[in-house]
This record gives structure tokens, C-alpha cells and sequence, in this order.
């Protein structure tokens, strides 16, 4: 079943069954919001608003285990995130959508692993055999590797939609995430630009993070809605990123549903297998 974290609405599409809303308590507190389940064409879809309705949660204070948590009760293998970014690398234009396939992290404050030692908690209700629930009953600690961090078969999946469609897209991307709320100095964007970043958003980590860590295979997309600090020279605001993914609503639209017409629900790529010979 398919995930899908990002702006209030964007499930809002022609096609799209609202089935239902469903609150979800979860160990780790409360998530952003409900969590809308839906149908299209036989495929049942689960949506979150990332910062809620009304965008009520900043970044650095957003729930991401609850959030992350809760797509696993209600059965989610694969999430989708769609997101906002600042453009870093000068071959970007704002309205360009890219699909990333690395990241760099600069957060600082967020949980970022389900797998605390003796510190663990978890969801004693969850009844799955699986590694997760072994590792966090045994209070194990646990590494998994991220060397490839976004599922290949979900972007391969996103680049067809995206050439199909005919939208500018790029097909690679390092993201790097930063703690917001507030925007960066364009002593950092250079920073970033030196690292090899190429866009910068403050959403990213750790969901991705800790999808993996549930087995849960991940891909994101992301528009450019502006230009970084420091590179096209004016004052940043959020105006022009609200703008922006206004305007892009209708393509991200197209995209989720081209997307979720050619998404299998079996995939030949190592996802599933980064818990084994994780936990210490």
C-alpha cells in the first residue's frame, strides 16, 4: 500500500475516492493529523499533511516517528514524500521538479531512529513478525546502511511519470536538510554547494530515516520554488514558495497519478532487506 506525505489537499484529485479519515495513536505521540485513506482504481492510498491542516507544525517540531509510525499500523510498505525546496546548484530554475537520490543532514534536535537500546519504546500492540518488532523488543541498537537511500524502483517510476508528462524535472538530486524554521545564510548555501548539495529543504530528515528502518520503501519529489540564499541576490519569502507550489499543484497531481497507475505492488530492489544484519 502507498504512502503519501506531503501538503494539505494534494489528495484532492479527480479520480481519488475519499474512503475515510482515521486518527491513529501511536507511542511516539500524535501525528500531524488524520490520516486519509483513499482508493484509486482499486489501489487504496493513505495520505498525511506533513505540517497538518492549516500548517499548524513547523519542521523541527513535526512528529516524524508518530507520522512514520502510522503509515506502518495502517499497513503502508511504500511512501511517497512530495516536498518544497530551495535550488542550490546554478543548473536549477525555480519550477523544476527533482527527484532525489541522496541526501546530506544537518538537523539537529529530531529523533531519528525507532531503535533506542534499553531506551526503546514501541507499540506493544503490533503484532508483525518481523525484524523490526524483534529489534525493538529486544531493545536492540541498530545501524542500518544508507548508502543508497531512496528506493530505485519508486524513482524510476517517478522519471517515467515526469518524461512522460513532459515536465522539466531532473532525475538525481542530494538534498540537504537543514533545521529550520528559518531560512539559511548564504554563508551556508555555499557551504552546501561545496558538499556537493544541490537543492535544500528542512523535511526530508528523518523521515526517510526512519521509513527505512521500518522496511518501508521511500521516494520523494520535490519543486523548486525558489532560489537559494545568496544565489539569485533578493530577500527570500515564504510568499514565493506558497506561489509556487500553487502553481505546480496540477503537475504534482498528474504525477501522483500517472505514479500510482504504474506502481507495482511487488519490487525487485533491496529495500526490504536493510534491517538484516542491522541490529547489534
Amino acid at each position: 500500500m502507498l504512502g503519501i506525505i506531503g501538503g494539505s489537499g494534494l489528495y484532492q484529485i479527480e479520480g481519488i475516492r475519499i474512503i475515510k479519515e482515521e486518527k491513529i495513536l501511536t507511542p511516539y505521540g500524535e501525528p500531524s493529523d488524520n490520516y486519509i485513506i483513499a482508493e484509486y482504481k482499486g489501489k487504496k492510498l493513505v495520505f498525511l499533511p506533513r505540517h497538518g491542516r492549516g500548517h499548524k507544525y513547523p519542521p523541527h517540531l513535526i512528529n516524524y516517528r508518530a507520522n512514520i509510525w502510522g503509515f506502518r499500523k495502517l499497513g503502508v510498505n511504500k511512501i511517497l514524500s512530495v516536498g518544497a525546496v530551495g535550488g542550490i546548484n546554478p543548473l536549477l530554475k525555480a519550477g523544476d521538479f527533482v527527484i532525489t537520490d541522496q541526501f546530506i543532514d544537518f538537523t539537529k534536535v529530531r529523533p531519528n531512529t525507532f531503535y533506542e537500546g534499553e531506551y526503546t519504546i514501541y507499540d506493544e500492540t503490533d503484532n508483525k513478525d518481523d525484524l523490526v518488532m524483534e529489534y525493538l523488543r529486544n531493545n536492540r541498537v541498530v545501524h542500518i546502511d544508507m548508502t543508497e537511500p531512496f528506493c530505485e524502483e519508486m524513482r524510476n517510476i517517478l522519471i517515467k511519470s515526469c518524461s512522460k508528462l513532459g515536465y522539466r524535472f531532473h532525475s538525481r538530486g542530494c538534498y540537504v536538510a537543514t533545521e529550520g524554521p528559518r531560512l539559511e545564510t548564504s554563508a551556508e548555501i555555499k557551504a552546501f554547494s561545496l558538499l556537493g548539495a544541490d537543492v535544500v529543504g528542512m523535511t526530508l530528515v528523518p523521515e526517510i530515516v526512519l521509513a527505512r528502518e521500518l522496511n518501508i520503501h521511500f521516494a520523494s519529489i520535490n519543486v523548486i520554488t525558489n532560489l537559494a540564499a545568496g544565489i539569485k541576490g533578493d530577500r527570500l519569502t515564504s510568499d514565493e514558495v506558497i506561489e509556487m507550489m500553487s502553481k505546480k499543484q496540477e503537475e504534482l497531481k498528474n504525477i501522483l497519478i500517472d505514479f500510482i497507475e504504474n506502481l507495482s505492488d511487488n519490487f525487485n530492489c533491496k529495500c526490504e532487506d536493510v534491517l538484516k544484519g542491522a541490529g547489534i
